[in-house]
């Protein structure tokens, strides 16, 4: 495989940004511009020569554009294998010239359901010659180069001005495999419309998932895996992976996905007052609202400072001063909010490892999704869980209701359940998480290990008791046995919210009762495994 010359480009692109520029260049090396409708107007525009696609078929552009290089001379001279003697013979027979370049972005598809367009007009922003001359040029990228993106138009033009005015075969080699991962998308896209919005699937048939790298990550989960950052192509919500990194070392991949553990729990009071979200590990070790940020922040902490030492933060109102620089009396590796005032930039500043990200609008908690996670041969696909259970569905179901704060403390406690691996428990009182115990093969341990987080707490802050005396305690999932919930009971909870369902709901109740708890079901597990 050798270097070729470039001598005849056919440009026909939706984003014209760097088309002008890239035209200039070409025609500087005396190469033949080809082009299309509007492609070829912004080059004449120009003052650069330009021949119709018509001129090179023969055909005029016909059925609104739909037909204009789904034609044998155009795809003759992207296909034709220069160094066949049986290709050459055809081309010359034909009168098909050779094409060297190709330059095509699509229609924008994406861009076109996003803004809300009617059936109609999304249909027909549905490319068809585009993808064709791409995946033409791909194939035969022995011969022909293929540009896909605005992004490479200056490596194309260094890659000319180097070899005068040809490309290496490695160039046109990775050419093509970005083109042929621009068209993958491309009709992933369009499937994944024609699926969801189009004929309401759920779970379509064919279920295509695409990305683009964003970043490489340093390593994984550990040192020995090698990690990256891909965010979807189309249209998707924003989050971690959108948000401004102000300051600090790059992210890693736990950093990523500790990060999006506490704003995705962070986003459940983004309605609500100042509330703080500790995490570590994927796990929320605090959660607390207040008057005021900093006053939340020290609450969170209160709950589990040992092992808040290392983890994440995110807020849901802009941070300020005060409230940054309690944070930066621990080591804290990043910290995740809204926006952030001048004050508080400054004092994250002085933390140059700190990494400090601002999402802007925090996410809906109850929108849509799907979640998907790889195991051995297969992909497990789910809805997200944006399940929510108003106060009016609760159902008492002791002999004693809860009062109005036991009712907010388990409101609370429970939409922190929510974001805590199974088996979850959750103490909370008065806006804050008293004790969280989290992932235990039982029930039972999750709430004594909380009840233990709560009790180091009272020795380390000089409480008189621990706060779980007079909690509400919520379970992820009911309790099968009595022994958790009485456990509970011995930590001093006096409230109990959990979805109900087991066979032994009514022993549970009776020992509830027995306790003097108030208990209420929700209906709703929040299993997180």
């Amino acid at each position: 495989m050798s270097d070729v010359k470039i001598k005849r480009a056919l440009l026909s692109v939706s984003d014209k940004s760097g088309l002008v520029e890239l035209g200039h260049a070409l025609a500087k090396r005396d190469v033949e511009l080809v082009s299309t409708g509007g492609t070829a107007k912004t080059l004449r525009d120009a003052g650069l020569k330009v021949k119709d696609i018509s001129e090179l078929t023969g055909f005029p552009e016909m059925m609104d554009g739909r037909v204009k290089t789904l034609h044998p001379k155009v795809h003759g001279g992207l296909l034709a294998v220069r160094d066949n003697a049986e290709h050459a013979a055809a081309m010359k027979e034909h009168g098909i010239g050779a094409i060297d370049l190709v330059v095509v972005n699509l229609y924008p598809f994406a861009q076109t359901v996003a803004k809300g367009a009617s059936r109609d007009e999304i249909i027909e922003n549905i490319d068809i010659g585009g993808p064709s001359m791409v995946r033409s040029a791909a194939k035969n990228h022995a011969y022909v180069t293929i540009v896909t993106d605005p992004a490479d138009y200056d490596d194309l033009i260094a890659e000319m001005e180097e070899s005068g005015g040809k490309t290496s075969y490695d160039f046109r080699r990775k050419c093509a495999a970005k083109a042929y991962s621009a068209t993958a998308a491309y009709d992933s896209m369009i499937s994944q419309w024609f699926a969801f919005a189009d004929q309401q699937q759920f779970f379509p048939d064919m279920l295509a998932i695409n990305g683009n790298r964003a970043e490489e990550l340093r390593y994984g989960e550990n040192p020995h895996q090698r990690a990256a950052l891909y965010v979807p192509v189309g249209p998707h919500g924003s989050g971690i992976a959108q948000a401004e990194q102000i300051q600090g070392k790059e992210l890693s991949y736990n950093n990523y996905n500790d990060a999006d553990a506490a704003l995705e729990l962070v986003s459940e009071f983004r309605d609500g007052p100042p509330t703080v979200v500790i995490v570590k590990h994927a796990n929320p070790c605090g959660v607390a609202t207040g008057d005021t940020l900093i006053e939340a922040y020290r609450a969170a902490l209160e709950c589990d400072s040992v092992s808040a030492f290392g983890g994440i933060v995110a807020v849901n109102r802009p941070l300020d001063g005060a409230t940054a620089e309690a944070i930066t009396e621990i080591f804290t590796e990043v910290v995740a909010a809204p926006a952030a005032d001048d004050a508080a930039k400054a004092v994250f500043a002085k933390k140059k490892n700190l990494r400090l990200l601002l999402t802007g609008d925090l996410p809906d908690p109850k929108r849509g999704g799907l979640m998907v996670k790889p195991i051995t041969g297969g992909l497990l696909v789910q809805s997200r869980d944006n399940g929510f259970v108003p106060d009016s569905d609760f159902k008492v179901v002791t002999k004693r209701a809860p009062t109005a704060q036991e009712l907010a403390d388990c409101r609370f406690a429970w939409t922190v359940a929510k974001h805590v691996k199974s088996n979850a428990i959750v103490y909370a009182k008065d806006g804050a998480t008293a004790g969280i115990g989290a992932g235990q093969m039982n029930r039972r341990d999750s709430a004594r290990i909380a009840a233990i987080k709560a009790q180091e707490a009272a020795e380390t802050y000089g409480w008189a008791q621990p706060r779980t005396i007079g909690s509400a305690v919520a379970s992820d999932a009911f309790f099968p046995f009595a022994d958790g919930l009485l456990a509970a009971a011995e930590a001093g909870a006096t409230a109990v919210i959990q979805p109900g369902g087991s066979m032994r709901d009514e022993e549970v109740i009776a020992a509830a009762d027995e306790a003097g708890l108030a208990m209420v079901f929700t209906g709703m597990r929040h299993f997180r495994h």
